[in-house]
């Protein structure tokens, strides 16, 4: 007889938790963890050009620590981690969330494409930003700063940067076991550093009190702003706590950033403002003034300030391994919800269905984060471009949440204004902060945006276009089943899998197989892949049969935005359907396209979708298809 024992139930849900949590600090809190590296130092420097007094350090150190209260506490933590998808977050999750109750409104759509636009802008400005600021911590360490040129600096950022992307496709799985504990090892290492400086130096502590903040802010004017735009880097990197909250769990995720983070990030900003403070005390006795800095590094200790740095670069490599997987993710969940054309995907890791590699994005990231690293050359030119992105991202993110609270939840749209509006209010004022600087690098972010929209906004209504054309040019499946019952072709054994994505409509595969070849299988399945608002599909809600006539069956497949597509599996893995995968054959349409003007799209559109058509992943390989089973037959269409 077993006997339970709740201690020791107890105490292994203790330690899951504890498992969960320092995995959720080296994914969810890779970006966030390394702003120290570069935050407070572009902040402060906005106000080095007109002089820098304590109460200016202490408004900029004061609006540093609020803004990780009222934005990521706050807003994120209490507010937006309450809004899940089944477990899912991210500004997808939401979008396709909304869309259960609001499937008419373009609005949610074009909030949900914005979103994903502008978080590719974030994907490539993270790994460049964090990497380049680690590596110039080279440039403080004594017998090697002299030797540190930008040139260096520029070179040994671009080989961590194409080593880390070069390792993508062989999966991270092993090194992704160490992300926590190095994490962990950060972010006790910059809290430690933190509070040494801050016991010489107790007044920093002052910046707690809001009133410096305000201060800060009601009397600096312009200059202000520009800080207030520098201080957003501070908090960049809180999508993920939402986006990745699906992997790790509410609760792991809350705990790490209470427990751990916040009092590591607080203590080493507050540490950061103490430093400055005693320099601006040094500089003042000296009868000079205050110069800028790498604040950062500079208040760690000569003796150990090399290790530092390596230890910054390995939190920064997995800052940076975080957002990459996170642009694999959101083009999974975009490519299931029609954004994007297929895309090769390929699994990584047999236990953990989140580690994927998808090449074409994989490489575009690459490509990105090298021309921004060549282009901008040091971690402040960049800096001026990150920020309008995330910040962007930040607003879109709230207004979906309103409509989570108000169509989802149910509440009152005056209560759930209530609620929104004050985190819309703060996302605005920050977003238009970083507005002031576009001119000085974040137009890129906002350019590759557009870039996105672009490519989502034409391939969706190129692939209407096609639809509609399909339907136009065809007949229906009922008409043809019913014609072949009363005059049956000739028939040959085994099973034939037509897929398209009208299951009303005949096949074109099905028409020109008749057509030519003049037989029937003695199973016929019209099949359809459906990609659904849920991030994953019940085994038993997998799979949707009914009945045409006795020739034909019509199959609808679930599929979850975050899973792939495994066709041969969900038709023929639960036994619904009378035959096995030996003796099956799939039937594919592909249609050949030709550009004619005034004809479908505007030219330029034409353009664009008949590139991202041709260029799109095999649909075999994407449903996993065998290719001995495969039978392919093409049809031409104008557009």
């Amino acid at each position: 007889m077993q006997v339970h024992n709740p201690a020791s139930a107890t105490a292994g849900n203790a330690r899951r938790t504890a498992l969960l949590t320092i995995g959720a600090i080296g994914v969810v809190y890779g970006d966030i963890g390394t702003s120290p590296l570069y935050a407070y130092r572009e902040a402060l420097a906005q106000s080095l050009p007109h002089g820098v007094a304590e109460a200016d350090i202490l408004g900029v150190l004061s609006l540093t620590l609020w803004a990780l209260i009222l934005v990521v506490t706050v807003k994120y933590i209490l507010f937006l981690m309450r809004m899940d998808n089944k477990g899912e977050g991210g500004v997808l999750s939401l979008m396709a969330l909304t869309q259960f109750t609001l499937q008419r409104w373009k609005v949610v759509t074009i909030l949900g494409a914005a979103g994903a636009a502008l978080f590719y802008g974030d994907a490539i400005l993270t790994p460049a930003l964090s990497v380049l600021s680690a590596v110039e911590g080279l440039k403080t360490v004594p017998g090697i700063g002299s030797h540190m040129d930008e040139s260096t600096v520029v070179v040994i950022a671009l080989v961590i940067l194409i080593s880390l992307f070069a390792i993508q496709g062989r999966g991270t799985e092993g090194v992704s076991r160490i992300f926590g504990p190095v994490c962990v090892l950060w972010f006790l290492a910059i809290g430690a550093v933190g509070a040494i400086n801050l016991v010489e130096v107790p007044h920093a502590l002052a910046a707690l009190n809001p009133e410096h903040a305000i201060l800060f802010l009601s009397t600096n004017g312009m200059t202000s702003l520009k800080v207030l735009g520098a201080v957003f880097l501070t908090v960049t990197g809180a999508e993920a706590l939402t986006a990745d909250m699906g992997h790790f769990g509410r609760f792991p995720v809350r705990l790490g950033w209470l427990a751990l983070v916040l009092p590591a990030l607080s203590l080493n900003y507050l540490g950061q403002g103490a430093f400055t403070l005693a320099s601006l005390e040094t500089a003042t006795a000296a009868g000079t003034v205050l110069e800028g800095g790498d604040w950062f590094f500079l208040m760690v200790p000569e003796s150990v300030r090399l290790a530092m740095v390596v230890l910054a670069t390995f939190a920064t490599i997995i800052a940076s391994q975080a957002v990459i997987t996170g642009a694999f993710s959101l083009t999974r969940q975009g490519i299931a919800l029609g954004f994007f054309p297929r895309m090769q995907i390929r699994q990584t890791s047999e236990a953990h269905e989140g580690q994927i590699y998808i090449p074409a994005i994989n490489w575009l990231l690459l490509a990105g984060v090298a021309i921004l690293i060549i282009s901008f050359r040091n971690s402040s030119a960049l800096a001026a471009a990150y920020g309008i992105a995330v910040s962007g991202t930040m607003m879109i993110t709230t207004c979906l949440a309103f409509f989570v609270m108000w169509k989802v939840w149910r509440w009152h749209p005056l209560w759930a204004a209530t609620l929104a509006l004050p985190f819309l209010l703060l996302d605005a004022f920050f977003f238009g902060a970083n507005m002031l600087r576009l001119f000085d690098g974040g137009w890129m972010p906002l350019t590759l945006a557009c870039a996105v929209g672009v490519t989502i906004y034409v391939w969706r209504k190129g692939r209407a276009y096609m639809a509609a054309e399909v339907q136009r040019a065809t007949v229906s499946m009922q008409d043809i089943a019913d014609a072949l019952a009363s005059r049956p072709p000739l028939r040959v054994p085994g099973t034939a899998v037509f897929l398209t994505a009208e299951p009303d409509v005949a096949p074109v595969a099905l028409l020109h197989n008749l057509k030519h070849n003049k037989v029937l299988h003695e199973r016929n399945v019209i099949a359809t892949v459906r990609g659904i608002s849920t991030p994953r599909v019940d085994a038993d809600k997998r799979l949707i049969l009914e009945p045409i006539d006795t020739n034909f069956q019509r199959a609808t497949l679930n599929f979850g935005y975050m899973e792939t597509p495994d066709v041969p599996s969900g038709l023929f893995g639960t036994g619904a359907i009378k035959s096995d995968l030996a003796g099956a054959s799939f039937f594919v349409g592909r249609h050949i396209l030709s550009i004619k003007q005034n004809v479908g799209l505007p030219l330029w559109q034409d353009l664009i979708f008949v590139f991202l058509q041709r260029n799109a992943s095999d649909p075999n390989d994407f449903f996993q298809i065998p290719p001995g089973r495969v039978v392919e037959i093409g049809t031409r269409m104008e557009i």
